[in-house]
C-alpha cells in the first residue's frame, strides 16, 4: 500500500514539475501568414525545435501560437526556426481586453524585453 502511495505522488510531482516547465509564445510574423501553404511551412518546419508540444498558426488572426516545454527551448530557437524559412517574428502579449500589446522585434542572439 505504501509504493502505491508513494508511486502516485511521484507521478503527481512529476505532472507539477512538467506543467511548471511549459509555456506558451504568440508570435506575429512578417511577412504575415496567408494561406495554407505559409501554416504548412511553418508547422513543419517549426516542430523540429525540441520541446514544441503544439503550433497553431492562425490565418483569421495571422498569429502563431507555440506551447513548448521551456526546459528544451528558448525564445530564440524558434526565433532562429522562422528565419531559416524566411520569416522575422514579433512576440505578442495579449491584453486583457483581448487587444494585442507587441514586445520588442525578436531578432536572433537578442533579448526580449518589454518596450515601453
Amino acid at each position: 500500500m505504501k509504493k502505491l502511495i508513494l508511486l502516485a505522488f511521484s507521478l503527481f510531482l512529476a505532472v507539477m514539475v512538467q506543467a511548471q516547465t511549459m509555456k506558451e509564445v504568440v508570435f506575429k510574423t512578417e511577412p504575415e501568414i496567408e494561406c495554407n501553404n505559409c501554416v504548412k511551412r511553418i508547422k513543419d518546419n517549426v516542430r523540429f525545435v525540441k520541446g514544441v508540444k503544439t503550433i497553431n498558426p492562425d490565418l483569421k488572426t495571422k498569429l502563431v501560437t507555440i506551447q513548448y516545454d521551456s526546459e528544451k527551448a528558448t525564445l530564440d530557437d524558434f526565433v532562429k526556426a522562422f528565419t531559416k524559412i524566411g520569416y522575422k517574428v514579433t512576440v505578442v502579449e495579449p491584453k486583457e481586453n483581448k487587444e494585442e500589446k507587441v514586445r520588442e522585434e525578436a531578432t536572433p542572439n537578442s533579448k526580449l524585453q518589454t518596450s515601453n
